[in-house]
């Protein structure tokens, strides 16, 4: 996929905006807080209608602005060919958001995971590795969902289930009355179906994942270290049915579902040690690197076509040798690189950006749109 033109309005502080990105390296430069990332982050909302950041949608409307809009002209990879799309998305505060993929109106969320591919690099990737499990289910799930929309509507449904099943067990208030009992056999059947499926499929890209996680590791890092990947989700031993009935009782007693894909880990170890309790902060920062990468490259593997790379200020956060190994090591795609200071040893971007107070300027090139 490819970024041919990137148009916005009153997304954050980007009141206008206008981007012709290189094919290759654009890096985007200027002080904190002048709309660097606010620029990453109106590309990636196309991929996901969501903030990276974690921002509810309220928030990336400027503020005193009814609506914003995101624009992006891309050349879409399908089946060995290249295919101009138009995405546009209109985020209102108050109101209903609307997709348009050529001018018709998106039925689905999921179905821009086919449309939409973007790799993101951010100082916060280090919570991929520190963090609690559910950083690093979602890292596998969002794979998923970008190699495959047959597994996006697998994880849709899977959510649906999860939420209907846990007011279910919320309201019984500790008790299992005939009628809970009835309810949660239905649930429990889905929840069975929708969960191994998704576990099979976890479990699968995990495999993947492995050897590119470690040579990517080696190579950022610089390391000889064995670094390993896998999935723990006690529940596929028996399946997802047996595991359910099992703790039926206890589910309804704390009222909260305790096994299931929602309960899994991936566990990541450096020389055998756990990296999230053992490993020191600059090895958890290669390994969060080296998951970016690996999963960047799997999605490209099974797509056919490389999701374009973000990199939102991320070698403010590493050392020189880290910095340089992961630009050497970076994979051919069109990528868009912010940085608040000099651009790393290496880096030789076919266009510099200036931003400064949500306005593009091009610098030495007239390849950006200034707004």
């Amino acid at each position: 996929m490819r970024v041919r033109r990137l148009w916005v309005r009153d997304f954050r502080n980007l009141a206008e905006a206008e981007l012709v990105p290189a094919t290759g390296l654009t890096a985007l430069v200027g002080a904190n807080g002048e709309g660097k990332t606010n620029v990453l982050e109106a590309v990636a909302y196309l991929a996901t209608l969501a903030s990276f950041r974690g921002a509810p949608g309220e928030a990336l409307v400027r503020e005193g602005a009814e609506r914003a809009i995101v624009r992006a002209e891309l050349d879409v990879e399908q089946r060995g060919r290249s295919t101009p799309t138009t995405v546009e998305a209109e985020l209102q505060p108050h109101g209903r958001d609307r997709v348009l993929v050529d001018r018709q109106p998106l039925r689905r969320a999921i179905d821009l995971a086919a449309t939409v591919r973007v790799t993101i690099f951010s100082p916060d990737d280090l919570a991929l590795v520190k963090d609690g499990p559910a950083q690093r289910r979602r890292y596998l799930d969002d794979l998923m969902v970008a190699g495959s929309t047959r597994l996006a509507g697998v994880r849709h449904d899977l959510d649906r289930v999860l939420r209907q099943r846990a007011t279910l067990l919320r309201q019984a208030g500790g008790r299992l009355s005939p009628e809970v009992a009835t309810t949660l056999d239905v649930w429990d059947a889905k929840l069975s179906e929708l969960g191994d499926r998704l576990g099979r499929a976890r479990a699968r890209l995990v495999d993947q994942l492995q050897p590119t996680v470690a040579e990517s590791y080696r190579q950022v890092a610089s390391s000889s270290a064995e670094v390993t990947l896998s999935y723990e989700a006690p529940w596929r031993h028996e399946g997802l049915a047996a595991a359910l009935a099992a703790a039926r009782d206890a589910d309804v007693r704390r009222g909260v579902g305790t096994v299931g894909p929602q309960r899994d880990e991936l566990v990541c170890t450096i020389a055998g040690l756990p990296a999230r309790t053992h490993a020191s902060q600059g090895e958890q920062r290669s390994l969060a690197l080296a998951l970016r990468l690996a999963g960047h490259e799997v999605v490209r593997a099974v797509t056919g076509s490389p999701p374009v790379l973000l990199l939102d200020d991320v070698f403010s956060e590493l050392d020189a040798a880290r910095s340089a190994a992961l630009l050497a090591h970076l994979p051919a795609a069109q990528t868009l690189l912010t940085t608040a200071g000099a651009l790393p040893e290496g880096a030789r971007p076919e266009l510099v950006v200036e931003v400064r107070g949500g306005a593009l300027r091009p610098v030495g090139e007239a390849r950006g749109l200034a707004s």
